[in-house]
Parts: structure tokens; C-alpha cells; sequence
């Protein structure tokens, strides 16, 4: 039984997938930055997992806590978040975020999961019973911005899990999206940062539902803060010219979002 992890369908091969980003004209830019900044993690794989009520929420938590990540521990040293859904479209949906530096060694350590026999027993045991393991499962291949921080875990870690909000910005096209890129990385992260706002991740998803799209995540040790944060922001005099002028200049840069709150899991190395 192929790993649930990393594009686990099995159907595809490392090969095979790499040339199909290039034939979409995504590898040639997913590369050129990975050489341009050697050791920073440049893709996310972004796992959701639709469960129902009844055992599926504590066989997740028993088989990533026990199972997949003791074992992805020893084999990969990148970025591991799990997300337990508290205001989200579907519940209970739960979700897991793995950091990579290039899409080789993504590919590197799915092989070495699935040889993994304790990572194999885990997951037959994960997928045996007598209801499924989840509803569905969606996975979202996301390639970090240039002006991305790396995820690192705080230390010491926080007494309690923190919260962390998933915002996903779907702009009407590339040409938007770029704009929305540029603004972000200029003055629209600057004001974030001085209202409270602090994302620990900018992506754009390469693979997935909703392209083209800005993804980002951001942490608050609780609703409060965040509440008084995004108040702040949405304030602020600065933001407000900001972003009058992208559109004036490019138009609406993005047409609806997507906002999702989740709690780390008691078990996520990322919490």
C-alpha cells in the first residue's frame, strides 16, 4: 500500500510529474528558485482530510501522533504542521502541511516512507476498521513566494496550541496575481506587522482547487488577539492608500476569499 502522503495516489511517478510541471511552465520557475536560495523550503504539500463524527477524528490523531510522524521525523528535517478545523467549511477536517526544499526531495522522502515498514504497519492499521479513515482527502501543492519567512517552531514551544488562520486570495488571473504578489511583499506585509499580524508562510498553489490564488497562514494565541489585530489593520490609514492604489493601477486584484481557522494538534511539531 503506496504512502497517504505526498501525492499518494501512486499513479505517478517522480518523472512523470516533474515533466508535467514543466509542460505547464512550472518548473523551470520552481527550479530557478531553488538554486537561487539553496536549504529555504520552496513547496508545501498541504494534505485536507474531510472526516465524520464517530472514530475517524481519533484514528487521524492516533496515526499521525504514533505513526507518520515519528516516522517522518527521522527521515525528513522540513517544516510538519497538523491543523485541527474549528471554523471551517466542513467539520471535523482536519489538515497536515509539510514543508520541501525542491519537488526531488519531496519525491525522495515519499519513496522512503513507503519503505518504511513502521511507517507501512501504521498506516494498513490507520486504513483497516470498519468505517473509513476519512470522507475525502484533497491535496494542494503550494510553492513558497520569494518573500516568504521560513516556518520555524517557537521556542519554547507555547503553553497551549495556537490558532492559525488559512486565507486563501483567488485573484481573475496571473496578471492579478503577480500585482497582489508585489503588493504583499512591499507595504501590505510592513502594515501587517505593525498592527500584529504575523503569517509564517506566503504561497501560490501549482496544484490544486481555486488557481490562480495567494495562500498564506498566520498564528494568534487566540481569537481576541486576532480579532484586534485584522481591526487595526483594517483601519489603518496606510492600508487603505495602499490598496486603493493596486486598484487603481491593476484593478481588483482578488475577487473572494477563502478564510479558515484551525488549532494546532497537541502532537504538531509546528503548534
Amino acid at each position: 500500500m503506496k504512502a497517504l502522503f505526498l501525492l499518494s495516489s501512486g499513479a505517478m511517478e517522480r518523472r512523470s510529474f516533474v515533466g508535467l510541471m514543466g509542460s505547464l511552465g512550472l518548473a523551470p520557475a520552481g527550479l530557478a528558485s531553488q538554486g537561487s536560495a539553496r536549504g529555504k523550503t520552496r513547496f508545501y504539500l498541504m494534505e485536507i482530510y474531510d472526516m465524520r463524527q464517530g472514530t475517524q477524528p481519533a484514528r487521524f490523531s492516533e496515526f499521525f501522533s504514533k505513526g507518520a510522524l515519528p516516522v517522518l521525523a527521522k527521515l525528513h528535517g522540513g517544516p510538519k504542521i497538523v491543523l485541527e478545523g474549528q471554523i471551517v467549511p466542513h467539520t471535523p477536517q482536519n489538515i497536515v502541511i509539510i514543508g520541501f526544499q525542491s519537488l526531488e526531495q519531496l519525491w525522495e522522502v515519499r519513496a522512503k516512507l513507503n519503505e518504511s515498514q513502521e511507517y507501512r504497519k501504521a498506516f494498513e492499521t490507520w486504513q483497516s476498521g470498519s468505517e473509513p479513515p476519512f470522507e475525502q482527502q484533497t491535496n494542494v501543492l503550494l510553492e513558497a513566494t520569494d518573500y516568504s519567512p521560513e516556518v520555524e517552531p517557537l521556542a519554547p514551544p507555547p503553553a497551549t496550541p495556537r490558532l492559525f488562520e488559512l486565507r486563501v486570495y483567488h485573484s481573475p488571473n496571473y496578471r492579478t496575481l503577480a500585482a497582489l504578489h508585489e503588493r504583499f511583499a512591499g507595504p501590505e506585509i510592513r502594515i501587517f506587522h505593525r498592527v500584529g499580524v504575523h503569517p509564517i508562510l506566503y504561497t501560490s498553489t501549482v496544484i490544486g482547487p481555486g488557481m490562480p490564488n495567494l495562500t498564506y497562514l498566520i498564528p494568534f494565541p487566540d481569537l481576541a488577539t486576532r480579532e484586534k489585530a485584522w481591526n487595526a489593520f483594517g483601519a489603518d490609514p496606510e492600508w487603505a492608500k495602499v490598496r486603493q492604489e493596486s486598484i487603481d493601477k491593476h484593478g481588483q486584484l482578488n475577487v473572494y476569499n477563502e478564510i479558515s481557522i484551525y488549532r494546532a494538534a497537541a502532537y504538531s511539531p509546528i503548534r
